[in-house]
C-alpha cells in the first residue's frame, strides 16, 4: 500500500498556529513600544492598552532630542559597534584561517586553550580588565570600548570552521601564481568565508549595540555614554519628576531601528552562515 504524499491538514494548521503565535509573542511588544512612543504617559497606562492616542504627536521624540544628549549616545553606539564589528571580522578571520590551514608547533594546545577560555564567565573578567584599562589610561576612551573585544574565542572558532572548507588546492595555486599569504587570504579565503562573516558580523554588532555593563563601568560623562546606558539613566535624569515613559519609549524605538535594519537585510546570510558552519571539529 502506497502512502499518501500529502501532508496532514490538521498538522499543517497546528504548525501554522504555533509559528504565528510565536511571531506575535515576539513582535507585539515591539509594536506596543513604537505605538506608545506617540502617547502621553497617562495614555500609555490607560486601559485597554491598544486604544489609540487622542492626538498622534512626535512630542516625545522632540523632547527626547531636546532634553537629552540622545544624538551623542546614538553616535557613540554606532561608532563602537561598527568599529568592533569590522575589527572582529578581520582578526577572527585571520586567526581562524591560520588555525585551519597552517601547521605550527603547539597549534592544538593553543586552540584548546582558546576554546577553554569560553568557559570563563564574562563577569569574572570585568574587574581585572577594568584595572588594566585604568593602568594604561584608557578609561573613558573608545579604545577601551572596542579593542578588548575584537578577538573573541567564539569568533575565531566560527571562522576556523568555515576556513576548513577552503580547498587547499586553491591556496597552492595562488602560491604558484606568486601571491603572498595575505593576498591569498584576501582574494581566495575571504570570498569563501562570506556566510560566516555575515553571521559573525551580526552577532558582534548586536552584542556591542546591546552592551550595558562594560560601558557603564568604563565611560564617564553624559555625552560619552552609549544608548543602553543613556536610556537606562533617563529616569534618574528626571530629577524627582514623573518618569518620562513616553520619551523612554521613543528612545527605545529609535534604538531598535539599526538592529532591525541590519537583521532584515542580512538574515539569510546569518542563517546560512550558522548552518553552513557545522563543519567537523
Amino acid at each position: 500500500m502506497r502512502r499518501s504524499s500529502h501532508a496532514n491538514p490538521l498538522a499543517v494548521f497546528l504548525l501554522h498556529v504555533v509559528v504565528i503565535s510565536g511571531a506575535l509573542i515576539t513582535v507585539l511588544p515591539l509594536l506596543w513600544m513604537a505605538y506608545s512612543s506617540f502617547k502621553t504617559t497617562a495614555e500609555i497606562f490607560r486601559y485597554p492598552p491598544w486604544l489609540p492616542p487622542e492626538t498622534w504627536s512626535f512630542h516625545n521624540y522632540a523632547s527626547l532630542l531636546e532634553g537629552y544628549t540622545y544624538d551623542s549616545w546614538y553616535g557613540n553606539s554606532l561608532l563602537f559597534a561598527g568599529a568592533q564589528t569590522l575589527l572582529t571580522l578581520f582578526f577572527c578571520s585571520l586567526a581562524g584561517f591560520a588555525f585551519a590551514k597552517y601547521t605550527f608547533k603547539g597549534k592544538n594546545i593553543l586552540f584548546g586553550l582558546l576554546i577553554s577560555s569560553t568557559l570563563i564567565p564574562f563577569q569574572l573578567m570585568l574587574i581585572p580588565l577594568f584595572i588594566e584599562m585604568s593602568q594604561i589610561g584608557w578609561v573613558n576612551t573608545p579604545y577601551a570600548m572596542v579593542l578588548p573585544w575584537v578577538a573573541p574565542a567564539f569568533g575565531i572558532f566560527l571562522m576556523r570552521q568555515f576556513a576548513l572548507a577552503v580547498p587547499t588546492e586553491l591556496l597552492e595555486a595562488a602560491r604558484l601564481d606568486g601571491a603572498s599569504e595575505f593576498r591569498s587570504y584576501l582574494q581566495v579565503v575571504l570570498p569563501i568565508l562570506r556566510p560566516g562573516l555575515a553571521a559573525l558580523g551580526i552577532w558582534t554588532f548586536l552584542s556591542s549595540w546591546n552592551s550595558y555593563i562594560w560601558p557603564l563601568m568604563i565611560l564617564r560623562g553624559d555625552v560619552n555614554l552609549t544608548l543602553p546606558v543613556g536610556v537606562a539613566g533617563m529616569e534618574a535624569q528626571a530629577a524627582g519628576s514623573a518618569t518620562p515613559f513616553g520619551e523612554i519609549m521613543a528612545a527605545a524605538t529609535l534604538m531598535s531601528v539599526p538592529v532591525i535594519v541590519v537583521f532584515v537585510f542580512v538574515q539569510r546570510y546569518f542563517i546560512a552562515g550558522l548552518t553552513a558552519g557545522a563543519v567537523k571539529f
